[in-house]
């Protein structure tokens, strides 16, 4: 199982979660260029101007470690991180997991993907201007518990120590994609884990990820927020085992 932490993230995220499968799979998790631990001289901007990049990444992490049959669990944007790297290499991937996934998060005709171009130009902008300002004021937004200050606050901590140069252009490369046409290109089994109130997805999006999806379906968690992976861990991994485990005897 390989799991891929979201914007502002690193794989601590995933702490309560990534445990519970280390019985019966080899777990791997990895920080994003300019995320946690990760060596931030790696950052090409060129080559990190698209998710494409990214899900390259994760092709190599595969290819180097000599996975196979790897379930790919990704949270936010990296979730279509995960798609495209199906896309571009669906022989590595035996099942996804895609926690609060966007494939585009400005409205459209009659696509509803929760944000206006004037929002997202404004976030953009406020990011850009303030980050550490920005990271104060949105990280609560993001994680959607008032009543938990202390799961708003770490996620505050976690975009601070992302390298603020690289954090923006993810910022822009994350909320201005549009990966819509490349959800039915990719036929792998799909959850998708959908919180049931989410400012960034709303429930309309993950519906049409999963209408999208050739091979998907969805589970809406009893979940607030956008990061149930720190906010609801365990409703977030059960669901999670029900769709994996079932692998757990061939792979064993």
């Amino acid at each position: 199982m390989l799991f891929a932490h979201g914007f502002g993230c690193d794989q601590n995220m995933w702490r309560y979660i990534a445990p519970r499968f280390e019985d019966e799979f080899r777990v791997v998790l990895f920080d994003h260029v300019g995320a946690g631990n990760s060596d931030p001289s790696a950052y090409e901007p060129q080559r990190y101007s698209s998710l494409s990049g990214y899900a390259g990444d994760v092709v190599a992490i595969c290819t180097e470690l000599e996975l196979r049959d790897v379930v790919f669990v990704g949270h936010s944007v990296s979730a279509m991180i995960g798609v495209l790297a199906a896309a571009a290499a669906p022989e590595l991937f035996t099942k996804l997991v895609l926690v609060g996934p966007s494939p585009r998060y400005i409205n459209d005709a009659d696509y509803v993907g929760g944000f206006s171009a004037d929002d997202i130009n404004d976030l953009l902008e406020s990011l850009e201007s303030n980050y550490l300002g920005w990271s104060s004021a949105m990280a609560p937004v993001i994680m959607g518990r008032a009543d938990r200050p202390e799961l708003g606050e770490e996620l505050t901590e976690s975009f601070c120590r992302t390298d603020p140069s690289i954090a923006r252009q993810f910022a822009q490369v994350t909320f201005l994609s549009d990966n819509r046409e490349d959800l039915t290109a990719v036929a792998t089994p799909t959850l998708i884990l959908q919180c049931a109130n989410d400012a960034i997805a709303p429930v309309s999006v993950g519906e049409f990820v999963r209408d999208r999806m050739p091979n998907a379906s969805m589970v809406l968690l009893n979940a607030t927020g956008h990061c149930p992976n720190l906010s609801a861990p365990e409703e977030t991994a059960a669901a999670i085992e029900q769709f994996v485990r079932k692998l757990a005897p061939a792979l064993r």
